[in-house]
């Protein structure tokens, strides 16, 4: 009986640790009930229109709320960039459709080695994930240049 609890809880710590050094963002449903923190627009004469162009959309669950306040995100904090195309018919421009969902996660424990944040980006309307570990690491070389912010680049509009 104790070989099968020690087993057990041998298992369990595996699990525990393949997971953590695995850092698998999950994809965050329902997050467009959550604050919407600000939009932004990024068109066709922006160097970056053909890889990130479109219509930004970005939400902030309960626990990031608190750090746009004082800048120090805790941890448990989820932001979310939600891109989408561009349409555009008779001078109006309204959301197309979506060209992907970039994820930041707050674990400071997780994510020792980018800040304690997370990163991934799930492709048009799928919840697969879709980052490499270079592409994970190419956006906290980006966002860790926010090192006042706490690798965060949106502010709150209020």
């Amino acid at each position: 009986m104790r070989a099968i609890v020690t087993g057990i809880g041998l298992l369990f710590g595996i699990l525990a640790f393949a997971e953590t050094e695995g850092a698998t963002v999950r994809y965050p449903n329902e997050y467009r009930k959550w604050v919407h923190v600000k939009s932004t627009l990024i068109g066709q004469q922006h160097a970056s229109f053909a890889t990130n162009g479109g219509i930004h959309h970005f939400y902030a669950n309960e626990k990031a709320l608190e750090g746009y306040k004082n800048d120090k995100f805790p941890d448990g904090a989820v932001l979310i960039d939600d891109l989408l195309e561009i349409k555009e018919a008779n001078g109006v421009s309204s959301e197309g459709a979506r060209r992907r969902v970039a994820v930041m996660v707050k674990d400071s424990a997780r994510y020792r080695d980018t800040g304690g944040w997370g990163f991934e980006i799930f492709k048009g309307d799928e919840s697969t994930p879709s980052l490499t570990a270079e592409a994970k690491a190419a956006c906290f070389a980006c966002h860790g240049k926010q090192k006042d912010r706490d690798s965060v680049f949106s502010k709150f509009r209020k």
